[in-house]
């Protein structure tokens, strides 16, 4: 199922390498608003379910798109709809709840909308006299807590994450919405990824932002690990953290938007793409009636920033390269004095405002294959960041030394080192649409060299194959059935695992044409299906998860 192919350094804009589709089936069916199970049900086993495998595994995402007559724009403005999928000795019992943020209870109490989310602008209320709702649109407008994106750890409790700086802790277990954590309390930042880094000792790491009368900073934050002797309470606890390092934004006025950063075993890398954030236009996006996504524009013009920092000592290198954007990292680690980074890019950053409710709900036809064959195609690259570099390094030289390696790394007149990247992959990838959702062997190979990842492949709007990528051979294995939309691959290593894909992947399977959903088990080495557990529910289309072994 591969071929070699030469990798190309300089690539023309992602849109316009993969092949373009036709006649794409309707995925409105995947984008409802599904409803709760808040007690366990069980499934139908189909093939083996290895009994090894005993845990949770939990998902995330938009679940509820309208409260009374109003609806949201975007697909990231749903309310979080949290599932479970508990498998024990080869059986799988599924459950789901929607989180009970402050957002979806002040929602549901007034039947309609009334706090903003990305791609919607919550009106005044109309039983308000025209004063009232005239002074309401100078209010300043408080981020949601819709958690809907991820499930993350820190010290031990779970919790779901957005992009604000609201987290709720949740029992992994019932579901239960637990206390509103706000990252403010803690650390001085305005808002937290939803996708942190954990390392081998137990810290945690994240992002966030914070701006005052400084200026605008990206900030790396550090959460110390639980401390193992003392006695466990039942509530959030954040305390500890830290700021390693604060990073001031290249212009404050425009900030980059980011979703993720990239951390290996010494340290952590933030993008600062050219995905640029209005301020001012942030400040009065409320009077002006214009949702979060509409103060997001891509502007090429910046290039790319790549900030390198010493998570020890907290000081900070710079690089640069061609425009991209990213939203997921594959992995990053250190070799031979050069820190090698993958990641899924893409050429062109306003893509993230295309997701509206609307594009995604087309009808099967011209317009839905218009729509997604306007899309930018992220595909896996590899940049790799010298780290040995000083006023003695010489101009205009490739610096990357690594065998076989097709990215280069050059230090300007300026003083400042250029990069380009190397395509982590062949031909074969196009066929499938590209890539995203990238996930490893995290437990044991993140930020260190590594072989293989897995990520669902886009020949849809939505995903509808998983792939496991070797990045030594640039071959692919692939599970691919129409009609069916798989969610982000999640492995599990095998007990006495000897090698890095010693496991299964776990994915959940929906689809349009009938009310089902099933969780599949794939052997992670062959990429052949073990089983699936049917579930007689249909479940939209969600985002992040994690596989809890607590259970």
């Amino acid at each position: 199922m591969s071929t070699n192919t030469e990798s190309q350094t300089h690539s023309l804009p992602s849109r316009e390498r993969c092949p373009q589709a036709s006649g794409l089936e309707s995925v409105a069916p995947l984008l409802h608003s599904g409803e709760e199970t808040p007690d366990p049900i069980p499934t139908t086993t189909r093939g083996t379910i290895p009994a090894w495998i005993n845990g949770s595994f939990l998902r995330n995402g938009p679940g509820k798109f309208e409260f009374g007559e109003d609806r949201y724009n975007h697909w990231f403005d749903g309310m979080a709809l949290m599932h479970r999928f508990h498998i024990c000795e080869g059986s799988v019992t599924y459950s789901s709840r929607f989180l009970r943020s402050d957002s979806y209870n002040l929602n549901s109490e007034r039947n309609r909308i009334v706090v903003s989310e990305f791609g919607t602008v919550a009106l005044p209320d109309p039983c308000k006299n025209f004063f009232a709702r005239f002074l309401s649109r100078f209010q300043i407008p408080q981020p949601t807590d819709n958690a809907n994106v991820n499930f993350v750890k820190y010290k031990g409790d779970y919790y779901v994450s957005t992009e604000t700086n609201f987290m709720r802790r949740v029992d992994p277990q019932t579901l239960e919405t637990k206390e509103k954590v706000d990252w403010s309390q803690y650390v001085a930042v305005n808002s937290a990824t939803a996708h942190p880094h954990y390392d081998r000792e137990g810290a945690t790491y994240n992002m966030g932002n914070s701006y005052g009368r400084d200026g605008f900073f990206y900030t790396i934050i550090r959460i110390p690990p639980a401390e193992e002797a003392a006695a466990k309470e039942d509530s959030a606890d954040l305390s500890g953290a830290e700021v390693i390092c604060s990073i001031p934004a290249a212009e404050s006025r425009k900030p980059s938007y980011y979703h993720s950063f990239v951390m290996s075993e010494n340290y952590i890398v933030f993008v600062e793409q050219p995905i640029k954030l209005n301020v001012l236009k942030f400040m009065l996006y409320k009077i002006m009636g214009e949702s979060f996504q509409k103060i997001l524009s891509w502007e090429p013009q910046y290039g790319t920033v790549f900030h390198l920092v010493d998570r020890h000592t907290g000081q900070v290198l710079k690089y640069r390269t061609a425009p991209m954007f990213t939203l997921h990292q594959i992995n990053a680690y250190e070799d031979n004095g050069f820190l090698v980074m993958d990641m899924c890019c893409g050429d062109d950053g306003d893509v993230i405002g295309e997701f509206t409710l609307e594009n995604l709900r087309q009808e099967s036809g011209d317009d839905l294959d218009k729509f997604y064959n306007s899309l930018c195609r992220n595909l896996p690259r590899r940049y790799v960041l010298p780290l040995n570099v000083d006023e003695q390094t010489p101009l205009d030289q490739n610096l990357v030394t690594l065998p076989n390696c097709k990215a280069t790394a050059k230090r300007t007149n300026s003083g400042e080192v250029y990069m380009t990247h190397e395509e982590l992959h062949n031909d074969e990838l196009l066929q499938y649409g590209g890539l995203e959702f990238p996930q490893i062997n995290y437990d044991k190979y993140n930020g260190r060299p590594y072989r293989y990842f897995y990520a669902c492949g886009f020949g849809h709007v939505f995903a509808d194959s998983l792939l496991k990528m070797d990045v030594h051979t640039k071959e692919l294995k692939v599970w691919r059935y129409p009609g069916l939309f798989p969610s982000e691959p999640v492995f599990v290593a095998s007990p006495d695992a000897a090698e890095e894909d010693d496991g299964v992947v776990l994915s959940v399977i929906i689809t349009p044409r009938k009310k089902s959903t099933f969780l599949l088990v794939l052997d992670a080495k062959t990429f052949t299906e073990l089983g699936r557990a049917e579930v007689p529910v249909s479940i939209p289309c969600g985002t992040h998860g994690v596989f809890n072994e607590t259970g």
